[in-house]
């Protein structure tokens, strides 16, 4: 009998080279349901678990990339204070492929065409695991918080806003 064949994105590709370990989950999605909420609903997993990677543009340093809980807003004024900007936007989404090499609802924190900086919640380092985009829609990867900042050199921050 053969197994069905995870198919690797470039962030799978660079857990492994790291050696860093990590469970794949895949489920349908479709164009209409592609947020945090959305994979909520296709995966048994604790909410809290789920991060949304948000690709964001500073007025001194460019882009920056956020992880934040997919509970939660993303704070534009503390993002902007701990990068080093006196402001910061979200990236148009027409500019999101040609930037980081994701589309929207597949947009990993790992494997970008280049390295960012990058900002992930002080709330993932209470967690032994978070869940962020493998790079594609419709898969999300599991990983140890603390593995996955050291691997994109990242930094954790009090970055998000309000819960819902």
């Amino acid at each position: 009998m053969k197994k069905n064949k995870v198919q690797k994105t470039n962030a799978i590709r660079r857990l492994e080279t790291s050696d860093i370990a990590y469970q794949v989950y895949e489920f349908p999605w479709s164009e209409d349901h592609l947020g945090a909420d959305a994979v909520f609903e296709q995966l048994n997993v604790a909410r809290n678990q789920i991060y949304k990677t948000l690709v964001i543009v500073g007025d001194k340093t460019g882009v920056i990339v956020a992880c934040i809980p997919g509970t939660s807003e993303l704070d534009l004024k503390a993002l902007a204070k701990v990068s080093g900007n006196k402001k910061v936007e979200l990236l148009p989404l027409t500019e999101l492929e040609k930037t980081t090499g994701y589309v929207r609802g597949g947009c990993s924190p790992i494997g970008m065409k280049k390295s960012f900086p990058t900002f992930i919640s002080t709330q993932a380092q209470t967690l032994e695991q978070i869940i962020v985009s493998a790079g594609k829609r419709g898969m999300q990867i599991e990983v140890n918080p603390n593995e996955l900042r050291k691997l994109i050199k990242a930094e954790f921050a009090s970055i998000e806003a309000n819960q819902y």
